[in-house]
């Protein structure tokens, strides 16, 4: 994150003595990725971070690959997939490469009697159906409909919801998640022509420390295994950090949509990057204007990377037959585009109230059992129909 945010009480210089009124030391912790050159944050700690109790069991929570090599064009009904009461068995990973996982959750209740961290991935939450708040020891984030959330890996997380029917589309990523550099100037600031500004991030507030000792069941990820510690004091016993490392959000509808004349390519609707991939927003916009304008997009071959596709609401144009949730993978090496006759029904019109997100892994992408169960059969000939006669 480019923003330096702050809260609760920090000393005026970074690693020097800093007490309670009982005169004990506060314990400092330094929270960052990428060694010591990467983003981070200075964190005081009533505790040391470090006192485990005792350590579970860990169990496997890899996904099965179904299917390693693909070139066909494939999509999956996500909202086929069935709710489960807890948030972490309720994730279920669909597509897989050495960058990043992608996947989706249905969970009915909160993270209740446990605390969650991945130790492995930063982690983008993007929020399909629910609402409710994210704990952290940052502080609270709330959320709704339509929210990106980025929690930095080692970031140790509650996700509290408010409705007992949630869907989640979510990225685990194994390199930072961050702004694309093109929308910053040379010290970070947003510039001013981006899609979007500062404004629009949520950031962690309402800082609560707890002073509390215990047995507190921290459920870590590492390397596909959960690894349950139990800790002595509550994860969140912050009493005040600042730094550009921690927890954030931002809705997709605070997008603002580029547009123009002619058809814009798809880069014009990043909203954020990694090092093996970006992720698109397709929000409502006004479609182009030249007076011989073709809406739909044009024909393309995904050569360098995978596109995929997960549709939240609206009427996607370009595509025939889509429902909310569903997911398209269009792999590189062939070409795609238009549905049949989705190109002459786009000419003429003014605007789409399109709502999707989309993820293109810069390296192919492997397909899981899960996946599979969702499939919709024989996708890839949804192009053979033409149900208009081309004049020549």
């Amino acid at each position: 994150m480019p923003v330096y945010h702050h809260a609760g009480k920090i000393p005026r210089k970074r690693h020097v003595q800093f007490r309670n009124h009982a005169g004990a030391l506060y314990q400092e912790e330094l929270v960052g990725t990428q060694g010591f050159s990467g983003v981070s944050s200075l964190v005081y700690h009533l505790y040391p971070p470090t006192i485990v109790k005792e350590k579970g069991t860990p169990y496997s929570v890899e996904p099965e690959i179904a299917v390693e090599k693909n070139l066909s064009a494939l999509s999956f009904k996500g909202f086929e997939l069935p709710y489960v009461d807890d948030y972490l068995e309720s994730r279920k990973t669909l597509f897989v490469n050495n960058d990043l996982h992608i996947g989706l959750a249905a969970p009915h209740h909160s993270t209740k009697d446990y605390f969650f961290k991945n130790a492995d991935a930063d982690e983008m939450i993007f929020v399909h159906k629910g609402h409710g708040w994210v704990e952290t020891m940052y502080g609270q984030i709330p959320f709704e409909y339509g929210d990106y959330i980025v929690i930095p890996r080692g970031t140790i997380y509650k996700i509290h919801f408010l409705s007992n029917q949630n869907r989640l589309l979510y990225i685990e990523s194994f390199s930072p998640i961050g702004i694309p550099s093109r929308y910053r100037n040379q010290s970070g600031q947003m510039l001013e022509h981006a899609p979007f500004c500062e404004r629009d991030f949520k950031l962690p507030k309402d800082l609560q420390t707890h002073d509390e000792h215990g047995d507190f069941l921290v459920k870590i990820k590492k390397q596909g295994m959960i690894y349950p510690y139990v800790y002595a004091t509550h994860p969140f016993d912050v009493v005040g950090w600042d730094g550009n490392h921690y927890p954030w959000a931002m809705s997709i509808f605070d997008f603002e949509p580029i547009t123009g004349r002619i058809h814009m390519p798809p880069p014009i609707h990043q909203q954020f990057e990694a090092a093996g991939f970006v992720v698109c927003s397709f929000v409502p916009r006004l479609y182009d204007y030249h007076p011989k304008a073709i809406p739909a997009p044009y024909h393309h071959s995904n050569i360098d990377s995978d596109e995929i596709l997960y549709y939240v609401d609206g009427d996607f144009m370009s595509r025939n037959n889509i429902q909310k949730g569903q997911l398209t993978l269009h792999p590189g090496g062939i070409p795609h585009g238009p549905h049949p006759g989705a190109i002459e029904r786009s000419i003429g019109k003014t605007a789409t109230e399109e709502l999707a997100v989309m993820i293109d892994p810069f390296r192919p992408v492997k397909i899981t059992k899960a996946a599979l169960e969702m499939e919709v059969e024989d996708y890839y000939k949804s192009w053979l129909e033409e149900p208009f006669a081309l004049s020549m």
